[in-house]
């Protein structure tokens, strides 16, 4: 049996966030993941000049893919948008080995299956026992189903699909480019360029507001990719397999600690409302986790902002769109992946 005193299940960047924080800290953790690191992710990689700072990140310094946009173009209803405000993409394959490697925690590889609690904390799979427990793990985390399923449910309406696809591709615009209801998605669909000829182009849109519609997330990738070739920003003979995944958008979240186990990030069901993103939060959250664990205090995510944006005239469109229509919705049977 491997005894510490905290065990992280996750070590995505709210994992290594939270394992990074608390050796600042002076305590020790160890992460669990059942990935080896690096390990391909999926996603667009946008993050906000907050993810710099509350990773007192040296832009400069970074030794990996980082490209920087002064501007973020935006078609909203039909009407182009510019939002200037600095913004980064990174790989995420690139960026979590990173962040894991900066925490300085030790990694075992291991796929959590069974979480109990115990007298004096948790015991995983009758291997580890900690006293305290962070879940880091995504939307599947296993300390969310076995701890926290019961006591916060999640909100089925707010169940986010995508299909996505990363690759090398010498793009010709270096503008990143974001399509909000086209077709009537429920959502957006993206382009991304990353430094040194990569590229991610994804869709996602609300599951249940699709499902009440007979819409489907693989017929609104087709639109997309035929709308890039029309648009001359993806090459007419480009093969394109995207992957699919889901996960939450943030709703009241009333229960993210009990006793002493912690939900960060997806876990948790942290993507901001208006524009689905989750690095920032789940950064965020794992920092205010390992505070309240090193503080022996209160975690609470009155500092993680639901939203990415201002609250200027995009931000509203988009909680109306992403939020209150979706919301709205009536109740479909959906898979909860957690």
């Amino acid at each position: 049996m491997i005894k510490t005193n905290v065990i992280i299940v996750g070590g995505g960047p709210a994992g290594s966030s939270c394992a990074w924080q608390l050796r600042r800290r002076g305590l020790d953790s160890l992460i669990l993941d059942k990935a080896v690191f690096p390990r391909p992710k999926l996603c667009a990689g946008w993050i906000t000049p907050e993810v710099v700072a509350d990773l007192e990140m040296d832009i400069a310094a970074y030794p990996h893919r980082l490209l920087t946009f002064e501007v973020t173009r935006a078609h909203l209803f039909g009407i182009g948008l510019t939002m200037r405000s600095p913004q980064h993409s990174i790989r995420r394959v690139e960026f979590d080995h990173w962040l894991l490697e900066r925490s300085g925690a030790e990694v075992i590889r291991h796929q959590v299956k069974h979480v109990e609690r115990t007298p004096n904390g948790y015991r995983i799979d009758d291997r580890f026992e900690c006293v305290a427990l962070v879940g880091a793990g995504g939307t599947a985390c296993p300390v969310y189903r076995s701890l926290f399923r019961e006591i916060n449910p999640r909100a089925r309406g707010l169940q986010v699909a995508a299909l996505e696809q990363e690759l090398p591709y010498t793009w010709q615009d270096r503008d990143c480019h974001l399509w909000f209801f086209e077709k009537g998605l429920p959502g957006y669909s993206w382009y991304v360029p990353k430094q040194d000829g990569y590229l991610n182009l994804g869709v996602g849109g609300m599951t249940q507001r699709m499902q009440d519609t007979g819409a489907s997330i693989h017929r609104h990738w087709e639109h997309f990719v035929t709308s890039l070739r029309r648009r001359k920003l993806i090459d007419e003979g480009l093969a394109l397999e995207p992957w699919g995944y889901s996960y939450y958008l943030r709703d009241g979240v009333q229960k993210i600690r009990h006793e002493n186990a912690f939900l960060v990030g997806d876990a948790a069901g942290l993507a901001t409302r208006d524009m689905a993103e989750g690095i920032g939060p789940a950064i965020r959250s794992g920092i205010l986790a390992a505070n309240a664990i090193a503080d022996g205090g209160e975690y609470s995510l009155e500092s993680v902002s639901p939203y990415s944006l201002g609250a200027g005239l995009p931000r509203r469109a988009l909680e109306y769109g992403l939020s209150r229509r979706w919301a709205a919705s009536p109740a479909a049977k959906v898979h909860d992946p957690g």
